[in-house]
C-alpha cells in the first residue's frame, strides 16, 4: 500500500468556487427586493429622501402592492385608515398602468388626509 503524504485540494477549490458563484447570484436577487416597475421619466425629478416610508406600487398589469406584499384596493384602504396622517408614503407606478388605477389609489390617500406622498420617477436628464 502506498502512503498519502499530501492532500489533493483541487476538488475542494472546485466546490468552493461553485458555492461562491451560488452565493453571489442569490445575493444580487436579495438586494434588489423591489417589484419590477418601469418608472416614467420626469425632468423635475429630485433625489429620494432617506426618511422611512411605506411603498405603494402598481405594476404594468394593475396589481397593487404595499411594501412588496400584494394587496387589493379594499385592503389598502383598510391599512391607510390605521396609519398616522404624517406617515411618509412613496408611490411607484409603472408607466403602462391604466390611469384609473392611479386615480383610485390617489383618491384613497386624499380621502384619508394623507398628504406626505412622493411619486417615484426616473430622472429625464
Amino acid at each position: 500500500m502506498r502512503r498519502f503524504d499530501q492532500i489533493n485540494v483541487i476538488p475542494f477549490i472546485d466546490i468552493m468556487l461553485v458555492l461562491l458563484a451560488i452565493v453571489l447570484t442569490t445575493a444580487t436577487f436579495i438586494t434588489q427586493g423591489e417589484i419590477s416597475v418601469n418608472l416614467p421619466q420626469a425632468a423635475s425629478a429630485q433625489p429620494a429622501s432617506s426618511e422611512p416610508a411605506q411603498v405603494i406600487t402598481i405594476d404594468a398589469q394593475g396589481a397593487l402592492f404595499l411594501d412588496a406584499a400584494p394587496v387589493s384596493l379594499a385592503e389598502l384602504k383598510a391599512h391607510l385608515d390605521t396609519i398616522a396622517k404624517t406617515q411618509a408614503l412613496v408611490f411607484r407606478v409603472d408607466k403602462k398602468t391604466a390611469f384609473g388605477d392611479f386615480v383610485a389609489v390617489i383618491d384613497a390617500l386624499k380621502s384619508r388626509g394623507l398628504e406626505h406622498l412622493s411619486i417615484r420617477a426616473e430622472s429625464a436628464q
